[in-house]
């Protein structure tokens, strides 16, 4: 009897856990994106192997990583109103096949061996450009495809599992890949899993979705966006905490390669370890936020997330052992994970519908889109002081915002308690006001 009660709570949390995942329409959606994520992160750990391979310049993995990010930081906050106001699924489609010829363009390149690094600079400026569109249409997307608003915060949880769980897998593909056929080979891998996820969108059965404009122009809907995220205090604090961590600690990622061939002295292998470890965490993390029954609680979430991830890479950064090293990029892609998915979650729960294409681009912009100067700044930083000194001093800048966070927590509780309340009564929305 009691193996019996163990096995049925084993498969009620398992339940829970996946419970967006009855929709029709955003199973269709993880399975595409499964495939066409695991693709994606083989091109990018492939792409700054090549990179690093080509010019052993820490600084050119900055602006290489600035290529493609730029233009989320540029066009975001103008996407938003697209995706308040046109089909968000065409939008998606359009994006991902652009994505394709970008990553077609990139491989026939390489096989052919006439890659330059100014080609991978111009070809992430056309991936950084699709992704701006792309990215306030998603994240809005989804609560189209997941019908009741009760199951959005597991949703966005399941769709950071999906993203971390490519992200363990696709780097270990591409660490092997590497070294037998080459980067061009996992370029166009990632080329035919595009048409996996642009499969699964023309196969959903999507209602509604577009917000009416009322005859107001792109400016004036854009300035209304504006003026309603920044002027929403709790909404405010996550997206200034988010742009602060994006900016000074997101780019540790982008010195990777120095610290598997310089620090640790290893490969490509060691590489795709390293990648690896951060997105298992990612995953674990993304596992946890999916289990949860309750939003109530996020701002606490946030906070500490932020806290554990400034510890983590300043460890990593003090590193010079690959078992620790591993651990804390464990730690850190767990908390920096957490800290993304609840902040998003927490967003989409107090936003009004007709305004959170925009806000969603404005959360895009926060980060990801400051992610490119970030880079910039971590390339030249690394090559002034070294890349380990660099990493040591964003953990100690994101632990300063976290500070500041703090002193808006309360505030962020009421408010996520009383939005929780309006929308969804069935959630349970007790809170510890301290």
């Amino acid at each position: 009897m009691k193996k019996n009660n163990n096995s049925a709570r084993v498969l009620g949390a398992l339940k829970n856990t996946l419970r967006a995942l009855r929709y029709k329409n955003y199973r269709l959606y993880f399975v595409g994106q499964a495939i066409s994520l695991t693709g994606t992160w083989m091109q990018q750990v492939a792409m700054s192997w090549l990179v690093y391979r080509l010019t052993g310049s820490e600084f050119l993995l900055g602006v290489v990583s600035f290529s493609t990010t730029i233009p989320i930081f540029l066009l975001t906050p103008f996407t938003g109103v697209l995706a308040d106001r046109y089909n968000r699924r065409n939008i998606i489609i359009a994006t991902q096949i652009t994505a394709m010829t970008q990553s077609l363009a990139l491989a026939v390149l390489v096989l052919f061996g006439g890659v330059a690094v100014w080609h991978i600079i111009a070809l992430g400026l056309l991936l950084g450009v699709a992704n701006a569109f792309e990215m306030p249409a998603r994240q809005s997307f989804i609560i189209v495809m997941v019908e009741d608003k009760a199951d959005l915060s597991n949703a966005i949880a399941l769709n950071s599992a999906l993203f971390n769980g490519a992200r363990l897998i696709g780097p270990s593909i591409a660490g092997v890949l590497i070294s037998i056929i080459g980067e061009g080979g996992c370029f166009l891998i990632n080329t035919v899993s595009f048409l996996a996820v642009i499969a699964a969108l023309l196969a959903m059965n999507i209602t509604g979705g577009i917000v009416e404009t009322n005859g107001a122009s792109a400016a004036e809907r854009f300035r209304e966006g504006f003026s309603y995220a920044f002027g929403h205090r709790p909404i405010r604090s996550i997206l200034l905490l988010l742009a602060l961590v994006s900016l000074m600690g997101m780019p540790f990622m982008v010195l990777m390669p120095v610290f598997a061939s310089e620090i640790l002295h290893g490969g490509a292998g060691t590489l795709g370890f390293l990648m690896s470890s951060a997105g298992m965490g990612a995953f674990a993390a993304a596992l946890y936020l999916a289990s949860r029954r309750s939003v109530m609680g996020l701002e606490k979430i946030i906070s500490h997330s932020v806290f554990l991830f400034s510890a983590s890479i300043i460890v990593f950064a003090a590193s010079r052992a690959f078992w620790l090293s591993v651990c804390m990029l464990f730690c850190a892609g767990f908390s920096m994970v957490t800290a993304m998915a609840s902040s998003n979650t927490y967003i989409q729960t107090v936003v009004d519908d007709d305004k959170r294409g925009r806000v969603m681009s404005f959360f895009t912009l926060s980060f990801m889109g400051m992610a490119p100067f970030g880079s910039l700044l971590a390339g030249a930083l690394a090559h002034r002081i070294g890349s380990p000194m660099t990493i040591v001093i964003s953990g100690i800048a994101c632990a300063g915002g976290g500070v500041l966070f703090l002193k808006r927590r309360l505030e962020l509780a009421a408010a996520l308690c009383e939005r929780a309340s309006a929308v969804c009564p069935a959630l349970e929305v007790d809170v510890e006001m301290e």
